[in-house]
């Protein structure tokens, strides 16, 4: 068989050219659509479960979060490894699948004993969800909301934390390949009314009712239409708050015509909610940090393109002397991985050119 294959290239030299050809065009094709990466992701089939809870200490979430979501998944089919973590406020349970179901049969599955799961969690104390579609190699672009020589007064921390929610973050999303961006440092800006004791003992105010007037009074409500010839006009009232003002003329009681506002009650103004860490950088005290997270599967060295593309349209839409400065680009890594092995693919392919020429003597 061997020989009739040898006599059949050495008297059709043209077919075996072009199958030579197309064979070639068809492996540099081939190398222009594969996803290239630094490191091969070896991150097993897996799917988080994360349930956050701002009262409960480590142990009432082990016994109140963790054990119920890990007593449900426990049951599910192509399971092989189910581990948690409890900490203060923070339950996260990992279910590790068998490889070959897939990346979304298993989220599908979770996903349904999610709810029976809920069931059993004591209302209040906190509602699980699963994690992003990523991988522990899914961080593949950092940065730094920073500010231009000159603005440092201009803009707080907050307000840089309020502009990577609001306005980076918003166009970063969307992105092929991207499945999240998260926000790290930084305050998350709130709107907060100081109740003071004295007064509401003063005025015989009950601190319930405060809560009621705050909910009630930052609302919409929807009240049908009207038909008028051919036009119909529907009716709603807004009620949203917009400002520091409207929270103070939020009306909690009224005796006798004589209305009790919140502002007679507490004080109102800007807060931030509870944190547990920071970020610093370049010895120049807190920043606030943007991490985008691939699509497990994706390509990242395409996505980070992406990424880095739009992140050039979005510098006219920042506020002035806002910059964002990236830090860590994997792209650098894929690239020296890749050069690397293109330059041992080159050596190789003269080894064996030259090994072939050698031994045949003939070209």
């Amino acid at each position: 068989m061997l020989e009739k294959v040898i006599h059949y290239s050495i008297h059709h030299k043209l077919v075996i050219f072009l199958f030579t050809a197309l064979l070639i065009g068809f492996g540099i094709y081939s190398l222009t659509q594969i996803p290239l990466g630094a490191v091969p992701d070896i991150t097993s089939n897996q799917v988080q479960v994360i349930t956050t809870s701002r009262t409960l200490a480590t142990e009432d979430v082990e016994k109140y979060l963790t054990y119920p979501i890990e007593l449900e998944m426990a049951n599910l089919p192509g399971v092989t490894e189910i581990r948690s973590i409890s900490k203060f406020g923070l339950s996260v349970v990992t279910v590790v699948f068998e490889d070959d179901m897939g990346t979304y049969l298993p989220r599908q599955l979770i996903s349904e004993k999610i709810q029976l799961a809920e069931e059993k969690i004591p209302a209040n104390f906190g509602t699980p969800f699963m994690g992003p579609v990523s991988t522990g190699l899914g961080e593949i672009y950092q940065y730094i909301i920073d500010v231009k020589p000159g603005y440092e007064d201009t803009y707080s921390i907050t307000d840089l934390r309020t502009i990577q929610d609001w306005v980076v973050k918003r166009q970063l999303s969307g992105i092929k390949g991207v499945v999240e961006v998260n926000t790290w440092g930084g305050y998350l800006k709130q709107y907060e009314v100081a109740i003071n004791p004295e007064r509401l003992q003063a005025m015989q105010v009950d601190i319930s009712s405060v809560y009621t007037a705050l909910q009630k009074n930052n609302d919409i409500a929807g009240g049908g239409y009207i038909e008028k010839t051919n036009e119909s006009f529907f009716v709603r009232g807004e009620g949203l708050v917009e400002s520091l003002e409207d929270i103070e003329n939020i009306v909690v009681e009224n005796r006798n015509g004589t209305p009790v506002y919140i502002r007679d009650v507490g004080k109102v103004g800007f807060g931030h909610a509870n944190r547990f860490g920071a970020i610093t950088a370049n010895g120049e005290g807190e920043k606030v940090l943007g991490q985008v997270m691939m699509l497990k599967g994706a390509g990242s060295k395409a996505t980070i393109e992406r990424v880095k593309e739009r992140l050039q349209a979005m510098e006219n839409s920042l506020p002035e002397g806002i910059i964002i400065n990236g830090f860590l680009d994997r792209s650098e890594l894929i690239e020296k991985t890749t050069s690397t092995i293109a330059e041992n693919l080159i050596l190789g392919c003269l080894i064996v050119v030259f090994v072939v020429v050698l031994l045949l003597g003939n070209f």
